[in-house]
C-alpha cells in the first residue's frame, strides 16, 4: 500500500483565521428554513414496521429451509436488517424520530438491546461523546488508544501483540471488523454490570439476555449445533463486517485536533469529517450516515433529510472558504486505510532496522 504524506496523520490545517461559532449560525438558520429539521415520525414507523417484517420474514425462511446449510445464506440478509435496527438505535440516541425523550429511550433499548444484543446506553454515552469532539485525541473515545491506534505517539513504544497490530492495522482492519458483532456485546455486558444500581442498565441487561435466550434458543431449534454455532459466527461476523464498514471511512485520515486546537463547532464537525457520494445504493447500505458532515452539524436531523441538507451545507462551505471532503466509497476507504497504514510506519522502520 502506498504511503500517504505524514501530514495525513497529523492536523492538516488549522482552523480559518477569525472563524468561531458565529459562522454556523447562518447555515442553521438557513437549514431550518428549508424544514430539514423537523422531525419525520410517520415516515420512521413505516421504515421501522417495514424492517421488522423483513426480520421476521428471514427468520420464517430460516425455519422453513429446515435444518439444512442453505440456511447460512440467510445470515447474509439476516445481518443487514440487523444493521438497520442498529441505524434506528443511533436515530433514536440522537432524538430523531418523535418529541418524546422516553419514547426514544424504549425504541433504542428494543432497537439496542433486544434486536441487536448491544447496549443503548454504552452506545449513547460513546456516541455522544464522539459527536461532541470528534477525531479529538483526547476526547474522542473513537480514536483511543486500544487494538487499533490513530496517531503516531499513539503507536510509539507498542510491542509484543500490540506492535504487530499496529505495524500492520491497515492489512488486518476488514478482518478484525468481523469480530465486532461479538466486541459491542461483549463491551455492552461489562458496561452494564458496572452500573447494576442504574434501573435503565437492569433493563438493558434484562433484554440484552431476552435477546441471547431467544436468538440461541430458535437457532438450536432449528438447526443441528454445528449449523447453528456456523450461522451464528456467520452473522456476527457480517454484521460487524457491515456496521464497521459504514463508520470507519467517516473520519479516518481525517483532521485530529488535539488540547491546543481552538476550533468553533463548524470547523470541528466539517474538517474531522468525510462524506461518501455512490447514489442510491450507497445511501441505503450506509444508511444515509455516508453524509456524516452534514450528520454531525445537524445530528437531531432525521436520517432521511441529511442528503437534502448536502447541497446546502457544501455550497455555504464553499461561500465562507471552508474545506468540504467528499469522495467515492473506494477513495474514502483508502484514504482511511492510508492512514492506518502510515502510523505504523516508524514502528514497522524500527523494527526492520533491528531485522525482525
Amino acid at each position: 500500500m502506498a504511503q500517504p504524506d505524514i501530514a495525513t496523520v497529523r492536523p492538516k490545517t488549522g482552523p480559518r483565521a477569525g472563524a468561531r461559532g458565529s459562522d454556523f449560525s447562518p447555515l442553521l438558520r438557513e437549514v431550518k428554513e428549508a424544514g430539514l429539521l423537523e422531525r419525520r415520525t410517520a415516515s420512521y414507523v413505516i421504515a421501522i414496521s417495514l424492517n421488522v417484517v423483513l426480520l421476521a420474514a428471514t427468520w420464517a425462511g430460516i425455519i422453513l429451509l429446515g435444518n439444512s446449510w442453505l440456511q447460512l445464506l440467510l445470515a447474509v440478509p439476516l445481518a443487514i436488517f440487523t444493521t438497520r435496527a442498529a441505524f434506528f438505535g443511533h436515530d433514536a440516541g440522537h432524538q430523531q424520530i418523535s418529541k418524546s425523550r422516553q419514547w426514544h429511550d424504549w425504541l433504542g433499548m428494543l432497537h439496542g438491546d433486544f434486536l441487536c444484543g448491544m447496549s443503548y446506553g454504552w452506545w449513547n454515552d460513546k456516541h455522544n461523546r464522539h459527536h461532541a469532539n470528534p477525531n479529538h485525541t483526547d476526547k474522542d473515545p473513537d480514536v483511543g488508544e486500544g487494538v487499533l491506534v490513530w496517531t503516531l505517539e499513539q503507536a510509539e513504544g507498542r510491542t509484543g501483540l500490540h506492535g504487530w497490530l499496529t505495524r500492520n492495522q491497515a492489512r488486518i482492519f476488514f478482518p478484525l471488523l468481523t469480530l465486532e458483532g461479538l466486541n459491542l456485546k461483549v463491551s455492552s455486558v461489562t458496561f452494564l454490570l458496572g452500573k447494576r444500581s442504574c434501573r435503565q442498565a437492569r433493563i438493558e441487561f434484562g433484554l440484552i439476555v431476552a435477546h441471547l435466550v431467544i436468538y440461541f434458543s430458535a437457532l438450536f431449534l432449528i438447526m443441528s449445533p454445528g449449523k447453528a454455532i456456523a450461522f451464528a459466527a456467520l452473522h456476527h461476523a457480517l454484521f460487524g463486517l457491515h456496521l464497521g464498514s459504514v463508520f470507519a471511512p467517516n473520519h479516518k485520515g481525517m483532521e485530529m485536533p488535539d488540547a491546543d486546537s481552538d476550533w468553533g463547532h463548524l470547523e470541528k464537525q466539517v474538517l474531522t469529517s468525510r462524506n461518501v457520494r455512490g447514489g442510491l445504493v450507497v445511501d441505503w447500505m450506509m444508511g444515509g450516515l455516508n453524509y456524516q458532515i452534514e450528520h454531525h452539524l445537524f445530528p437531531s436531523m432525521p436520517r432521511a433529510n441529511l442528503r437534502f441538507a448536502q447541497p446546502i451545507v457544501e455550497s455555504y462551505c464553499e461561500r465562507i472558504g471552508m474545506p468540504y471532503v467528499s469522495t467515492g466509497v473506494i477513495e474514502s476507504y483508502r484514504m482511511g486505510l492510508g492512514h492506518m497504514h502510515e502510523v505504523g510506519s516508524e514502528l514497522r522502520s524500527e523494527y526492520a532496522a533491528r531485522g525482525i
